[in-house]
């Protein structure tokens, strides 16, 4: 795997201990992107696709929870996850996934099975 996608994965275990409902509360309430969208600032989406994901990923980027959003999207979506999370692309995040699945020995997300 690429040495990027494992030290993103690895700083990730800073929140292992935390429960699903702690990392929840600190998106939510310290998340740049709620604070955005509450505090009447949101930016101005394009609809490029393209341009829209560029400007998501500067907002994330800002944001004092990126490890708790990315911990708490792997959990509850696992591979499934669309859009820029915390504030990786789906295709860098499904690569820091698959390294942060193994360090957890295969954790489950929610509704899986173990």
């Amino acid at each position: 795997m690429n040495d990027f996608y494992e030290r993103v994965a690895a700083d990730l275990d800073g929140c292992a201990e935390l429960a699903d409902d702690q990392l929840a509360h600190a998106v939510r309430n310290r998340g740049l992107c709620g604070w955005l969208s509450t505090s009447g600032e949101y930016p101005e989406w394009t609809g490029d696709f393209r341009s829209d994901r560029e400007l998501a990923a500067r907002v994330c980027a800002a944001c004092p929870v990126q490890r708790e959003c990315l911990e708490w999207e792997f959990r509850t979506r696992g591979h499934a996850t669309a859009g820029v999370w915390g504030p990786l692309p789906e295709d860098e995040r499904r690569a820091v996934y698959e390294c942060w699945e193994e360090r957890r020995d295969g954790g489950t997300v929610a509704g899986e099975q173990p």
